[in-house]
């Protein structure tokens, strides 16, 4: 917490290194909460430029009284969306299935998408939008669900009723295979 309010302080000064500890610091957690909310490695990485992207040219005007994690959390959600939204208007392309390869997890780090992760993710891609984005935001932001609540815009009992929905379809999904 201190360091966020230092780096805050810094980077609303203009300070590069501030910049650069913050995307450091907070890259791996936007890229798996993108990934989880996207379910394409090549989009999510994407997601995340664009958040640092559009957070490095506000460093003049830098407003902000609460959780950096929180805010960035907020922005790469809030990018998912608009992807999300874009990819339903546009007509399917002829490659849609193809896999699409990152290297934004290099090899010296924790697997991501070892045969387990990518049943989880291929059942997390099956649920509703809604549901992902709370058990996402729920499970691998840490955050609240009265807060998921204001994010979504919905009362705190649909947050609830859509965790739990969600974690059930994931239970049935994955039933046998983990």
């Amino acid at each position: 917490m201190i360091e966020d309010e230092l780096l805050k302080w810094k980077f609303k000064a203009g300070g590069k290194e501030a910049l650069q500890r913050i995307y450091e610091k907070y890259r791996d957690y936007l890229l798996t909460l993108a990934m989880a909310l996207v379910n394409d490695a090549g989009l999510a990485e994407d997601i995340v430029h664009d958040v640092f992207v559009t957070f490095a040219q506000s460093s003049g005007t830098f407003k902000l009284r609460g959780s950096l994690k929180s805010y960035l959390a907020t922005c790469a959600v809030n990018r998912c969306r608009d992807q999300i939204r874009a990819r339903k208007r546009q007509p399917l392309s002829l490659d849609e299935d193809a896999p699409i390869q990152s290297d934004f997890n290099p090899p010296d780090r924790r697997m991501i998408f070892d045969e387990q992760s990518r049943q989880v993710a291929d059942a997390m891609a099956q649920l509703p939008y809604e549901q992902r984005e709370v058990i996402a935001l729920h499970l691998n932001a840490a955050m609240k669900l009265r807060h998921i609540a204001g994010l979504q815009n919905v009362s705190v009992s649909t947050i609830k009723g859509r965790y739990r929905y969600g974690l059930q379809k994931l239970r049935l999904s994955l039933n046998g295979r983990l």
